[in-house]
């Protein structure tokens, strides 16, 4: 057996593909063909490198990409960086070095170990996030969602221009119904406005928009943190208290797409479970806006969200957000004190905590009481941490009977348990069924609950104390971070007032710093680069940057026109190639990239600047490869694998067969490298179907026999199937099944092997090039064609028959198809191994099921 030779061509077939730009997809050449756009979750290039459980989609979505060629189709399969983000602003808070040094370094490694894994990515359209001929033109969707509103009667993001025209012909009256809490005014008063009254109003409607928000300040670390920073209520980094305290921030107005995110989630062949994630996350409830008065406060209301007006007569309490701007007024004199110390300790406790945290029940009493609106009786009014004050009003009707956070709160205060839907055991555990009538509820009594829920919001909206509502759970996107390394944000202020840069300004680059200490103060570190953030005389810079997920909201677009520097993207380019066909990445991007990703390629739909308006058809989350002792991968751990140590011991294609072949690609599984001898071993009889001993090519040109073309035509069934369904371990026994069985045959003959290397050659494409070039082509293999599938090479003229004596398989016989039913039965009765299994009994029965089995009864 010859020896398998891959470190003498793996580093030249790697830098053919690179210098000849075999997967180049941009050429005019290749536009005749149909195009297949297939992507990874693009990386964030961190200092350690690649482990083994990074390449595992990368190598999937490879196969896909050279399957899809020899296929016929121009593929565009991308590589890029998501090289903004705080990791290397850490590190250059902890050793000085710029980040923009260690990212590119980081960049440079990530590059080399993906190209030795032979992972052909289209290099033309390498984009990086932290370019300035990248960010630019994220700075200019900005600006565009800056200069945008969403008109609630078009249904569509439109230029700011189409509402001033609409404030100066006609006021804000025809708005009222669409949006609340607007500020009314006549086409006459929007004239009279001051420019800062009237920019000031445009901030409520702008997509992208400044407003206070509450944000976690580290007083210790003098700095803002995100919530995955955050640890209950002390930072990760140094366990310091953090605090919530208003920031005026920047925020993208996602909320006008709520119902336009939903809708699209039927359209696209996702995970149901990611599906779900996003749905849960939008969270759309159908329900009531219910006002409570306060008793000896006739003038102020509580207003209450609630998805169930059937129960409103089981409410036994409300409870406050601790952010509710009524929280600390309706605190009477004897409760202000430890009242104001539970709003400051709720306060600063993450939402995240908060919404996860359902065994610690917590909870004030403010010594007020509201009254409730069609009995008028006294309702306790309490301020708790597991009511959030963005979600609905931040107040809600607690009704313990039918609701399990409000039954442990009940439990735990003591407070009145009464059901009014019939079922259940509330006194143990909230019913929350809606199934059942209405009890306890006066005159509805008897009612189901959809009809119960009917009758009385409409008492309520007689009485003007309720009306009908939908609902979302989820708020717009924070926009701000404070912090150097991200995309400068494209706003100057004059006299207080927010404009955008000229699109000729663009990019607005980010200024050499002394240091990249946070300021203490809060603000950006680019706020103390007094000569950047001076704009004119008269006006100042926003120090504030993007977060991480801004570059990589539309990453994919600029994939199909790189290097243009006229506009974002080409819009023939980008009708020629999106959407993305295949989209490959982990699951813990299942919300927020992923619907930030929806949320501009929508608007920019909207826009006309983008001709879809769903990103991605297809996603797949691939599993997790776990270490050896079954825990994640990381470097604190101890238990990372370098693929580049198992490519320089056993090459890159046993390293990619290898991790394909560990399961299935959705799967966590661990890693043993024991296993990967198996596979090397594999790749040798392979290569020894073509060599001899001394490495010498040893094909025949002789005519192959039924049988071999039955089990490459096996094959190429197989393995296509296996890579259409993603299922890329399923191919790998069959791969094995055909190398053992040719060599089996020695078979040597290039009407087999050839087309044989072709379907090895999306899964080893080193060892297929350096067979292929030995074959005598002079082209690269990815310039051949996907061997068709013949289903006739399966057909055979003879029948494999079970042969069960009582019930009990005994073996298989072979027999002609042409035979009868009896003609059947008396071949198996005349078979030596049948007479055998009998042991001289005569038949009672004999049972043949024609081309399927044989069942002899004695």
């Amino acid at each position: 057996m010859a020896d398998y030779p891959f470190r003498e061509f793996e580093p030249g077939w790697q830098q053919f593909w690179k210098e000849q730009q075999i997967f180049s997809a941009l050429s005019e050449t290749e536009a005749a063909k149909p195009k297949y756009y297939v992507m990874d979750m693009f990386p964030y290039p961190s200092g350690s490198g690649l482990h083994v459980g990074h390449p595992l989609g990368y190598i999937a979505t490879d196969i896909v990409a050279k399957y899809k060629k020899l296929q016929g189709f121009r593929v565009l399969h991308p590589m890029g960086f998501d090289a903004f983000g705080l990791p290397a602003e850490n590190y250059a808070i902890e050793t000085g070095t710029h980040p923009a040094i260690t990212t590119e370094q980081n960049i440079g490694r990530y590059t080399a170990q993906l190209e030795r894994l032979g992972l052909t990515y289209d290099l033309e359209t390498a984009v990086r996030t932290s370019d300035p001929n990248y960010f630019k033109w994220t700075q200019w969707i900005f600006l565009k969602l800056f200069s945008s509103w969403y008109n609630p009667v078009s249904d569509k993001a439109e230029s700011i221009d189409t509402l001033l025209a609409l404030f100066s012909e006609s006021g804000s009256n025809t708005l009222v119904a669409e949006r609340e809490n607007l500020r009314l005014f006549s086409a006459e008063e929007w004239q009279s406005f001051t420019e800062a009254e009237q920019m000031d109003i445009l901030m409520d409607y702008r997509l992208a928009y400044l407003s206070e928000t509450m944000v976690n300040w580290c007083p210790a670390l003098g700095t803002i943190l995100a919530n995955d920073e955050i640890k209950e209520g002390f930072s990760e980094r140094g366990g310091h208290p953090v605090e919530r305290i208003p920031m005026l921030q920047w925020s993208l107005r996602i909320t006008a797409y709520a119902d336009r995110l939903l809708e699209g989630l039927t359209r696209i062949d996702w995970p149901e479970a990611v599906k779900e994630m996003q749905r849960n996350w939008i969270g759309k409830s159908e329900g009531a806006y219910i006002q409570f008065a306060i008793e000896n406060h006739r003038d102020t209301q509580i207003k209450v969200f609630s998805t169930r007006p059937d129960t409103l007569f089981g409410v036994s309490f409300l409870a406050l957000a601790p952010e509710h701007e009524l929280a600390p007024q309706l605190l009477t004199a004897e409760n202000k004190e430890k009242g104001m110390e539970y709003i400051h300790f709720s306060k600063n406790r993450s939402e995240r905590e908060r919404m996860a945290d359902v065994k610690q029940v917590s909870g004030f009493f403010t010594g007020t009481y509201a009254l409730h609106p069609l009995t008028q009786n006294p309702v306790p009014v309490y301020i708790a941490d597991y009511v959030l004050g963005g979600y609905g009003t931040g107040a809600v009707m607690g009704v313990p009977a039918h609701d399990s956070r409000d039954h442990r709160f009940a439990k735990h205060f003591s407070l009145p348990i009464l059901p009014v839907i019939s079922g259940g055991t509330p006194e143990t555990e909230a019913w929350e069924s809606y199934e059942g009538t209405l009890l306890n509820s006066r005159e509805y009594n008897g009612l189901s609950v959809e009809k119960g829920s009917e009758a009385i919001l409409k008492k309520l909206e007689n009485l003007n104390c309720g009306s009908k509502k939908t609902s979302y759970r989820f708020r717009d996107a924070n926009f701000s971070r404070q912090r150097y390394w991200g995309e400068p944000i494209p706003i100057v202020f004059r006299n207080g007032i927010a404009y955008p840069v000229s699109v000729e300004e663009l990019p607005v680059t980010l200024p050499e710093v002394t240091s990249y200490q946070p300021t203490g103060t809060g603000a950006s570190p680019l706020a103390a680069i007094s000569d950047w953030v001076q704009y004119t005389s008269d006006s100042t810079r926003e120090t504030n940057t993007m977060p991480g997920n801004a570059g990589s909201s539309w990453y994919f677009m600029r994939y199909t026109d790189p290097a243009n520097s006229a506009i974002f993207a080409d819009p023939e380019k980008l009708k020629n190639w999106l959407p993305v066909d295949l989209y490959i990445g982990g699951a813990e991007h299942a919300v927020g990239h992923l619907l930030y990703s929806r949320f501009w390629t929508k608007f920019l739909f909207d826009l006309g600047m983008c001709p879809v308006d769903e990103p991605f058809q297809k996603l797949i989350n691939q599993g997790m490869i776990l270490g050896e002792n079954g825990e994640k991968m990381s470097k604190s751990k101890g238990n990372v694998v370098n693929p580049d140590d198992l490519c320089e011991q056993y090459g890159a294609d046993t390293f990619r067969m290898y991790e394909m072949f560990l399961g299935p690609l959705e799967q966590y599984k661990p890693w043993n490298t024991n296993g990967i001898t198996g596979v090397f071993n594999f790749i040798k009889k392979t290569w020894n179907l073509y060599f001899n001993a001394e490495n010498q090519l040893q094909l025949t040109e002789d005519s192959p026999t039924p049988e071999e073309l039955k089990l490459l035509h096996q094959a190429i069934k197989k393995v296509g199937e296996d890579i259409d369904r993603l299922s890329f371990n399923t191919s790998i026994p069959q791969f094995m099944i055909t190398t053992n069985e040719l060599g089996r045959m020695n078979c040597r003959k290039r009407a087999i092997l050839e087309p044989y290397l072709i379907l090895l050659a999306p899964y080893a494409p080193h060892l297929s090039e350096e067979i292929w070039k030995k074959l005598g082509h002079t082209n690269s293999i990815f310039t051949a064609s996907w061997p068709a599938f013949n289903p006739q090479y399966l057909e055979s003229d003879e029948d494999i028959y079970p042969v069960q004596i009582n019930g009990k398989k005994k073996g298989e016989l072979t027999l002609s198809k042409a035979l009868s039913v009896a003609e059947t039965e008396a071949a198996a009765m005349a078979d030596p191994s049948v007479q055998k299994w009998l042991e001289g009994k005569t038949p009672k029965k004999i049972i043949v099921v024609h081309h399927r089995i044989i069942n002899i009864v004695v």
